[in-house]
């Protein structure tokens, strides 16, 4: 018996041993830091601070890949930056072959575009996203086609106004950062296309994205776009019925994700068999919000699988990360250590000293209070794109001074100034620079700059010196 316990004892302390260092192994492989790792059933996943752009946990989250119809949220808010949801449309040939999952639009029948736009975020719709998407894309062809009744289009007259529809898309994308996103179709069926570059070279492109990209066009879409709002009513609704044609239509919002969560904002489910389910969606919780972005997250008959996936990673961002502003005390940059710089040919109050300007943090309150006018790296305030750069994510969109951070994570200020500047200095001019990084990530900055006026030493002021010195009239 006393060796069995002995045995016994020895068992429990080898596996309680092979478990953490399996969970090390882990770590080291990926995951994130400051916890055990996720169990996701998804291919590519993606944590992301709405706000500041960072990724709070990721894998393979910069792998791009196919998206299905989660393609559809950048279809809605491209259609709703580029047209009044009340304008009209007509259905084409084109639009209404799309296959399942569709409304059965049929060729000439006429929709209003927010009706479509219920239609394609709330069943995914096929035929209304083509539908949709030739609405907009045909006044950017020829005059002749953008006079032409779209019931009256050619099957390539109808692929000419989705390529420029498609065409808006990935500018829009561009603007936001999205370097590996590229959109062939507008409800994101799988696709590729050959594009020949200036040189003659020719690339074949898919239709694809990555977790990251996908997770940051969501967050525009929610936070920073001029349409959030209407973007937000369509795809919070529950459901939607209209009347069209003589005919009746309800639809339903498969998005059950917002059932399952407090504070679950917006999000779009997606499936090919190239793409394996997918999906990106949102949540805000005490002033934080989150978006999760999947893809490949299983394939049939694993549904499921996205779900269990988004609560988890939701959960582990609303426990482990709380929001930290970059000017607060005990991080902001303290000013008090500049120095003044030298000026080169200043001018000073007596002939032959160094002139010196005296420098500031710009926008900085009275003893370093309150909230600055700093910008994200790179960028200016209200611009819509993440200015940061790297794997780690990008900078605070919009200049916001501050990012989701766990409590033992550290922000790292690194400040540069210029060593001496040559005269003339006006007061206002740029001298240097503070960044706030985490993980070497730069993710807000703020201008120092000079808090005076240095003019230059020119001869008539020299002359003007002389004659005071020496009391010349």
């Amino acid at each position: 018996m006393r060796y069995q316990k002995i045995i016994g004892g020895f068992l429990c302390a080898l596996l309680l041993f092979l478990q953490l260092m399996g969970r090390a192994d882990a770590q080291e492989e990926g995951g994130y830091p400051g916890g055990e790792n996720l169990s996701l059933y998804a291919t590519a996943a993606v944590l992301l601070d709405a706000e500041s752009g960072r990724v709070l946990y990721g894998k393979n989250q910069d792998t791009p890949m196919a998206m299905a119809s989660t393609t559809k949220i950048m279809t809605c808010i491209t259609i709703l930056e580029n047209c009044d949801p009340e304008e009209v449309l007509t259905v084409s040939a084109y639009a209404a072959s799309m296959p399942k999952v569709k409304l059965y639009l049929q060729k000439g029948e006429q929709y209003r575009v927010r009706d479509l736009l219920f239609s394609l975020m709330l069943e995914s719709h096929n035929d209304s996203a083509v539908a949709l998407a030739e609405h907009i894309g045909k006044s950017f062809l020829p005059q002749e086609l953008r006079d032409k009744n779209t019931a009256e289009f050619s099957v390539e007259e109808s692929r000419q106004a989705v390529a420029a529809f498609a065409a808006l898309m990935n500018e829009k994308a561009a603007k936001l950062g999205c370097s590996q996103t590229h959109f062939i179709t507008p409800n994101g069926l799988d696709a590729t296309e050959t594009v020949t570059l200036e040189s003659g070279e020719t690339l074949n492109l898919e239709h694809c994205t990555t977790a990251r990209e996908l997770a940051l066009i969501m967050s525009y879409c929610i936070l920073r776009s001029p349409q959030k709002e209407a973007f937000l009513e369509i795809t919070r609704a529950e459901n939607y019925s209209f009347g069209a044609n003589g005919r009746s239509f309800s639809c339903v919002n498969h998005n059950a994700f917002l059932n399952m969560m407090d504070g679950a904002l917006s999000g779009k489910t997606g499936f090919t068999n190239k793409a394996g389910y997918c999906y990106v969606g949102s949540l805000e919780r005490d002033g934080r919000t989150f978006v999760v972005a999947l893809l490949a997250c299983g394939w049939p008959n694993n549904k499921n699988y996205k779900w269990s996936d988004t609560r988890e990673l939701m959960q582990y961002g609303i426990e482990n990360y709380f929001y930290r502003g970059f000017l607060e005390e005990g991080v902001a940059f303290d000013e008090s250590v500049l120095q003044p710089i030298p000026v080169l040919g200043g001018r000073t109050d007596i002939l032959g000293d160094t002139a010196y300007i005296d420098v500031e943090v710009q926008g900085r309150e009275p003893e370093g209070a309150g909230g600055g006018d700093g910008v994200g790296a790179g960028g200016e305030a209200g611009e819509e794109t993440y200015a940061g750069t790297g794997a780690g994510g990008p900078s605070a969109g919009g200049g916001i001074p501050g990012t989701l951070l766990r409590q033992d994570e550290q922000v790292q200020v690194i400040y540069h100034v210029k060593e001496q500047l040559e005269a003339p200095v006006r007061q206002g001019t740029v001298v240097g620079d503070v960044n706030y990084l985490v993980d070497d990530q730069v993710y807000y900055t703020e201008e120092i700059v000079a808090a005076g006026t240095v003019e230059k030493i020119s001869l008539p002021w020299c002359v003007e010196q002389v004659k005071r010195r020496f009391c010349l009239p």
